[in-house]
């Protein structure tokens, strides 16, 4: 077996219409397929998927469950961009206001310079720059 990459990650939130709007709107992510019955809905980024998934849906068990009960640690998304400044430029311009700042980080690709941001769940995000 080979692992290739991410093939996706499921976020469950209550807040799917924020959460929507900042993986699409501020990230590049495409909404590729919605099954409204599971409330789910998953948007394509790059070759892996960032599945969203309301806390009233029913994919895993058929019942709702708690927006915590299986928190995230973070996710990391590759991202290209000019420079780390123009990438910082970008996220600015498009509402995210934390300290933005770059360090070296080992992950699937090995060494390479990355930030942390949160999204309006409190998720924590890696963008390393490919």
């Amino acid at each position: 077996m080979q692992l290739l990459g991410l093939d996706h990650v499921v976020i469950r939130t209550a807040k799917v219409e924020q959460l929507l709007a900042f993986y699409q709107e501020v990230l590049g992510a495409t909404l590729e397929r919605l099954l409204e019955d599971e409330g789910l809905y998953q948007l394509r980024a790059g070759s892996a998927l960032i599945d969203i998934l309301s806390t009233e849906g029913s994919l895993d068990s058929g019942a709702a469950v708690d927006v915590r009960s299986s928190p995230i640690a973070h996710i990391c998304l590759q991202v290209r961009a000019p420079s780390e400044q123009a990438l910082i430029r970008t996220l600015k311009r498009k509402g995210v206001m934390e300290a933005l700042t770059f360090a070296t980080r080992y992950g699937a690709t090995g060494f390479g310079r990355s930030l942390y941001i949160h999204d309006p769940d409190g998720n924590t995000l890696e963008l390393k720059l490919v």
